[in-house]
């Protein structure tokens, strides 16, 4: 399969109701790299905290699931609606429901059933998009209406979902007597894209939910979840650590480091002298101490970061297990490469296999795994928790 050139970059943001604390929606993501496609689906539980969570999170689930194994649409609907019950006084559903189907060559299909309208950008502005109104019926000769949306995305769309936490916020206030509304979020979008036309989607979803927030007074009356999806060409990022077994091929990493188009990062002291070497470069020692323990990053013209070796990405690979969402907090190179990875969506990883003799004494603590094997896990924690492209190459 040829694999097209763009990226589809996905977060979401949540807080819950004051006084909660589960968040009563739920967001789930798939990627499905055989077939280059990409499934998100929010969900939002009647009310709010572990019962709204509980119901939200059985939505999504099923949603993306049915969704992966391309159940037709209307399917997976009645089997979402007939397992949720309905609230008997206001005859609702128990929870509602945005599932984004959306390959890597811009094909799209949304549905949504009684959530906000999703909405969709392009060039920094809202755009419309047709909406095919699909009605589910029951036995009871109840009907269940919901919105289907198939369409091709543009370079640089940006499909932004949004829970009734956003556009309800501020509900009640002099300023929104009826709430932010679609228009007050869609003109505060519009406006930051104009300001920052790069903005993560993680940074986008974050905005959204702050200023929801500030409309709340920084006490939220619901739960308030914000998705957003941007549709991009990958930002790619190497990281090389470890010298190559074979002497002779230390031009070969060199070479291939010099012409990477990208963020690039070395990990290792031997590595950056054989790359210094090869490329005639000069190698600026870094000596600032910071809180993290580690040994200080140095400078290479031509390069993002050079740092040490094993020590570096044993920490990076510890604050990928921990790490939870875009956010990042914390100093250091482990740190400083962990937002560079947060913010690259194609990730090359080339590890020599040199033996350092230093690394195999069994003295040294169990931390100190071999350089191959903690890249190995650097990897699957890239490509299972934050559905990045990761190309593992041993040299």
């Amino acid at each position: 399969m040829i694999r097209k050139a763009y990226h589809i970059d996905v977060d979401c943001v949540q807080v819950s109701k004051e006084g909660c604390q589960v968040c009563g929606d739920a967001f789930l993501s798939r990627k499905i790299k055989a077939e280059d496609r990409t499934v998100v689906a929010l969900s939002d539980g009647l009310g709010s905290g572990i019962k709204a969570n509980v119901l939200a999170t059985l939505t999504a689930s099923m949603a993306v699931n049915f969704t992966l194994q391309k159940q037709p649409i209307e399917r997976t609907a009645k089997i979402i609606m007939s397992t949720l019950p309905v609230d008997k006084q206001r005859q609702i559903s128990y929870a509602t429901f945005t599932i984004a189907d959306i390959e890597t060559g811009g094909e799209a299909r949304i549905i949504e059933f009684d959530n906000p309208p999703w909405l969709l950008f392009r060039q920094g502005k809202k755009i419309e998009m047709p909406k095919t109104e699909l009605v589910i019926d029951w036995n009871d000769q109840r009907k269940r209406k919901m919105l289907l949306s198939q369409f091709a995305l543009q370079l640089d769309d940006r499909i932004v979902i949004p829970s009734d936490g956003v556009t309800q916020s501020g509900i009640g206030s002099v300023n929104m007597p009826f709430g932010y509304g679609e228009e007050g979020l869609i003109e505060w979008v519009e406006k930051t894209l104009a300001e920052d036309p790069r903005i993560s989607a993680h940074e986008l979803a974050r905005l959204v939910v702050k200023k929801s927030c500030t409309n709340d007074v920084y006490k939220p009356k619901d739960d308030i979840s914000c998705a957003v999806l941007h549709f991009r060409k990958p930002r790619r990022m190497l990281i090389c650590s470890g010298p190559p077994y074979d002497e002779a091929k230390d031009k070969v990493l060199a070479e291939m480091a010099s012409s990477f188009q990208g963020k690039k990062v070395i990990c290792g002291g031997t590595t950056s002298k054989v790359v210094a070497r090869e490329l005639n470069l000069d190698i600026d020692v870094g000596l600032d101490l910071d809180e993290s323990g580690l040994p200080p990053a140095s400078r290479m013209e031509g390069f993002d970061l050079v740092t040490e070796g094993i020590l570096t990405i044993g920490k990076l690979a510890e604050l990928l297990e921990k790490q939870t969402n875009s956010q990042i907090t914390g100093s250091g190179p482990a740190v400083e490469i962990l937002k560079m990875l947060m913010d690259s969506d194609v990730i090359h990883l080339v590890v020599g296999t040199k033996i350092n003799v230093a690394h195999q004494d069994p003295s040294l603590p169990v931390e100190l795994e071999i350089r191959r094997n903690v890249m190995r896990k650097v990897a699957r924690l890239l490509e299972e928790k934050f559905l990045k492209e990761v190309h593992l190459q041993f040299i």
